[in-house]
Formats: structure tokens, sequence, C-alpha cells
């Protein structure tokens, strides 16, 4: 009786009054304590109601159901599948629609509705993930911002292979603690390809030297990298550039010469295919002639590997009698070292670029040096 009343008022009434009684019928229903007669009758109501010419009318009904978890679930349904005004609002907030709901709408592809999802209160890790396979730019950009969104590591690996190009997508992601390493690389390499291809970048530096100039930048940034990880993560960074062929000499080189032993260890346990356990105890008690074999099984040309192993024995003797590795002071013992073998007739040219890389490293220590004494002096003075 109720149902039939309300529609034959609906069809003279106008669109206004209509919206007003649908938004009074969908508190009713939230609100009032309704016989379960009354509430069948109310929710049949509701449901003719998705069907109102007038998107007034929709949207009276979607305000007052939008985050009650008491609403209709087909009524929210209906809603959630409206036009971008009426479906934002109730995607973007209720409790009624579950995780499978949420998955289904991102797959519908509407725009809006991708951003409306991205916005809710603690947005489950499936739907994030969903968002991640066909979510647009501005979607993914909605999630970002989504501090409540719980975004899985593998989430996050597949936003960069779908958008890592994207400059703006790309900083809200370097921007995130939780942002894994071999993510992060990748990432810095983009930023590296966009400096490379920018006119006004090589504006600045020269078109000769553009390549140079950031080739050197995504290099330092990788050794920052390396230098900041620690435990589960390092295994997955060196895998990472391992496959992307960034494990080169040089970069072992100064990952060796700056102490960093724990992804060295990791890094030389990764080409040799030698357990991390024994190239840990060969790097700290291992013979000499244990330590080259082991670097030659991680197919370094044999006399690079003399210089592997002379850089490994420094590091040993900082470590375990001077108390601690000084970059500067092995880099400066090594090139005199090597020095010293010039004048004895060593072949130097199958070395040549690595003692290279070893004396542009001993340089750049000695300016951090200098620049952190200058900077002391500055404070004392102060």
């Amino acid at each position: 009786m109720i149902v039939r009343k309300f529609l034959q008022w609906s069809e003279t009434a106008g669109a206004r009054d209509r919206a007003r009684a649908a938004n009074a019928l969908a508190r009713a229903f939230i609100i009032s304590d309704l016989s379960r007669d009354d509430a069948k009758a109310a929710e049949a109501a509701m449901t003719i109601l998705l069907d109102d010419p007038s998107p007034l009318v929709r949207l009276a009904m979607a305000e007052a159901l939008a985050t009650s978890a008491m609403a209709p679930r087909s009524v929210i349904h209906g809603l959630a599948r409206d036009q971008l005004d009426v479906a934002g609002l109730v995607v973007c907030c209720s409790p009624v629609l579950n995780v499978q709901d949420l998955v289904d709408l991102a797959a519908d592809g509407r725009a809006g509705v991708q951003r409306a999802i991205a916005m809710r209160r603690d947005l489950n890790p499936a739907v994030c993930a969903a968002l991640a396979e066909v979510g647009g730019q501005m979607a993914i950009g909605e999630m970002l911002d989504n501090e409540t969104a719980r975004v899985a590591r593998i989430t996050l690996r597949r936003i960069t292979e779908r958008f890592g190009d994207d400059a703006g997508l790309r900083s809200r992601l370097l921007e995130r603690s939780d942002l894994p390493c071999d993510v992060r690389h990748a990432l810095i390499m983009k930023v590296g390809e966009a400096l490379a291809g920018s006119s006004f970048v090589a504006g600045i530096v020269g078109h000769s030297r553009i390549k140079t100039v950031t080739k050197d930048a995504c290099q330092h940034a990788t050794l920052q990298l390396a230098g900041n990880i620690a435990g589960d993560d390092i295994p997955a960074l060196v895998e990472h550039l391992r496959l992307a062929g960034k494990l080169t000499p040089a970069f072992l080189m100064h990952t060796l010469c700056v102490g960093n032993i724990d992804f060295f260890a990791s890094a030389i346990a990764s080409i040799s295919g030698v357990s991390g356990s024994r190239v840990r105890g060969l790097l700290v008690d291992g013979r000499r002639n244990a330590i080259h074999s082991l670097y030659q099984s991680g197919g370094i040309d044999s006399i690079v590997c003399e210089v592997f192993v002379s850089a490994t024995l420094l590091w040993r003797r900082a470590t375990q009698v001077e108390g601690g590795a000084d970059a500067m002071k092995i880099t400066q013992q090594l090139m005199e070292q090597y020095a010293q073998a010039q004048t004895q007739g060593h072949d130097q040219n199958l070395v040549a670029d690595l003692l290279m890389l070893v004396e542009r490293m001993n340089l750049d220590f000695r300016r951090q040096a200098a620049k952190n004494f200058a900077a002391s002096m500055t404070f004392e003075a102060a």
C-alpha cells in the first residue's frame, strides 16, 4: 500500500519534491525502527526510485545512504552504477560495498568512479592492486595520496611499470618510505632518462655532456641507495641490479671501498653462485688465493680480480686492525700499491679503467672530507 501510494504521488510531483521525499524515505529506512513489512516496502520504493528520470532524486537517496552500513545492498549497487555525481558519493563512502564490489567497479573503467574508489578510507590491498592494473593516471594519483590506502609492495612495482614515465606519479612514488629498493632504483633510472632527454637540462650542461652527467648522477644515486638499505631489501636490490646489468666491476669496487660489505657480499654471492655465508667468510678470513677464485667465479677478469683482492685485504686490515674502514685511506693505499706495481712492469692496461675509478673515488672522498672540515670550523666559530 505504501509503495502504491508513493508511486501514485510521484507521478504528479515535481523533481525537487520527489528528491525531498526520496531523501526522507532513505533516512527513515536507516534511522527509524521500521517493522519488517515497512522496511521491505521502503526498500522496494527506493529500488523503484533508482529509475527516476531526475538525477536529483537519485542523488538525494545517495546523500542519505552513502555512509550507512544499514543501507540496502541492492539500492547501493544501483546507485554505484549511476551517473558520476551520484555514483561517486556512494563508491567513495559506502561501507556496504565489499572488496569484490570495488574491484568490479574499478574494472568498469570509468575514471571518475576509479578516483572515488581510490579516495576510500582504509582502502584494501586487493582493491589497490586492481586499481594498479586498470586504473587511470588520476585514480593512481589519488590512491598514492590516500594516506590510509594499504598499498602492497608488489602493487607499487606494478604502478611503476605502468606509470614510471609520468613525472607526477614518479615523484609521489619516490616520496614513499615503503617503496621497495628495486622499484626506487628503477624510478631513479627513469628520472635519468627524463633528464637526458630534457632540452632545458641540455641547454645548461651542453648536449655533448648531458649523457655523461646524467649517467654519473644515476650511478651516484644508485650507490647512495645501496648504502642506505639493510636486511631483506639487499638481495632484492642486488638481483634487480644484476638483471639490469648494473653490477659492474666499477660499481662493485665502489661498494667495497666504502665498506658497504653487506651489499658487496650479497652482490658477489649473486654473480658467483656461492652462498652468502661462504662469501662473507672468505672476505673476512679467506686466503688470498681463495678470494681470487671467488671473484673469478663471478666472471671478473683474472687480472682485475687482483685489484679486488688487494682492495679486500685493505678493507679487512682497516676493519680488523684499525677499527674501521676509511674509504679515502683505502683508495689512497690501493692507488699507491698499483703505482708501485706499474714501475715493476705490471700490465696496467687491463686495470686502467678500474684504477681511474679508484682515483676519482679518492678525489671525491677528499673533497667531501674538506667540506665536512670547513662546515665543522664554521659551526665552531658560530
